[in-house]
């Protein structure tokens, strides 16, 4: 029988997927023109996306847009083929987090990646478009089921190799998709993400597996 844990974290990570899914099923159906207004999803990028120029004095659409913004990207997305790859990610990665962490420490991940993402964006990123989607959370759910890896693996004294090339393949993996989008890719989202994951991840369960 699943802990109650564990049901809270699946039908938070299930929350997550729902609203995702719901706010893109909205601005495909104005998309099309079954909604009355055409232009909704640029509107909902110009609310909720993250604009690095809103860290450079641009003037906010509402007060605290500047702040609210490191965390309303993520629940945008740049169309269905863009949602079901990060949902199908965060299903994936969600439920071995929880298995490491349960819900709340799943939560905590989340959200710091979120963040982090973010921050990893307006930091380095040279661009002033808007940046949306689930991707930096996603990478850290990814740097932290790594740093656990790693700390199980070192304590064990077991081989290093199989964290490092997992971490080869994600930057590989962002270098092919950087070049197919012709350099549209917020890899400063992704690299944000992962590094705030991994820190993170050692916070909320620093001990190995066996120590648990």
């Amino acid at each position: 029988m699943a802990t109650e844990s564990a049901r809270r974290g699946r039908g938070l990570i299930w929350g997550l997927i729902a609203f995702c899914a719901l706010v893109e099923a909205i601005l495909v159906l104005a998309d099309y023109g079954f909604l009355a207004d055409p232009r909704l999803r640029q509107k909902a990028y110009d609310w909720g996306g993250f604009w690095p120029g809103l860290l450079q004095g641009w003037q906010p659409n509402y007060p605290g847009q500047a702040v609210a913004m490191f965390f309303t990207y993520g629940f945008l997305h740049g169309g269905p083929l863009h949602l079901v790859v990060n949902m199908v990610t965060l299903w994936s990665l969600g439920y071995a987090v929880l298995d490491r962490v349960g819900a709340l420490g799943f939560a905590g991940l989340y959200g710091a990646s979120l963040l982090g993402g973010a921050a990893g964006f307006g930091l380095i990123a040279e661009t002033f478009r808007p940046m949306v989607g689930a991707s930096g959370a996603l990478f850290g759910l990814a740097g932290g089921l790594l740093a656990w890896n790693y700390v199980d693996r070192f304590t064990f004294r077991e081989g290093l190799w199989p964290v490092a090339r997992v971490v080869l393949f994600l930057v590989a993996m962002n270098v092919a998709m950087w070049w197919a989008l012709d350099g549209q890719l917020a890899w400063e989202t992704h690299l944000g993400g992962f590094l705030v994951g991994w820190i993170m991840a050692l916070l909320i369960d620093p001990r190995s597996r066996a120590s648990v």
